[in-house]
């Protein structure tokens, strides 16, 4: 990367290609995860085709339990990823990649099948999917951001917040109508 562009909030309309870089980033984490993940889901702005976003995929390795983040450390760490902990939100480990290698920016989590961070990245990512409307607004209000915030992630991030939790109270509501 451009050592100018890092610190910079840069959202892009949605690339194709962001795809297949998941396929491939996915391939590599699978090789050295074996039978320990599950699955490994897209999630964020990039897995949702039309909607705008960081041009930085997340990968969300699913884990049959907590009991099991040792060994995947352990195998992680064959890849060189060092484990940072949950930066402060439970049921969603972070992994950090301490080398460069040929894909696009990533960030790599990792979370129980049972966690409720995972739970609501699934239903964030399926709504997004699934409303276009929700889609573009979304899309809308990120460009709008970093125009705004364009050297400042935190600023960023806080004013997604509100749009974010108003959504996730909306999909909360609709399931437990059932």
């Amino acid at each position: 990367m451009d050592p100018k562009m890092r610190g910079l909030v840069r959202v892009e309309p949605y690339d194709p290609a962001w795809k297949e870089q998941f396929r491939a980033i996915s391939r590599m984490l699978a090789s050295a995860l074996g039978d320990v993940a599950l699955r490994i889901e897209h999630v964020g702005s990039t897995s949702v085709e039309g909607l705008a976003a960081k041009p930085i995929l997340d990968l969300d390795v699913v884990i049959p339990s907590r009991a099991d983040l040792p060994e995947v450390e352990r195998r992680l760490a064959s890849l060189s990823f060092v484990h940072e902990g949950d930066g402060d939100i439970p049921g969603r480990e972070i992994f950090r990649r301490t080398f460069e290698d040929e894909f696009m920016a990533y960030h790599v989590y990792v979370c129980a099948q049972d966690s409720a961070e995972l739970a609501r990245h699934l239903a964030f990512r399926a709504w997004l999917r699934a409303h276009p409307d929700d889609r573009d607004a979304y899309g809308r209000l990120k460009t709008e951001l970093a125009a705004r915030y364009p050297h400042d992630i935190d600023g960023y991030m806080a004013g997604k917040h509100d749009f974010i939790q108003g959504l996730l109270a909306r999909i909360a509501t609709l399931e437990s109508r059932g």
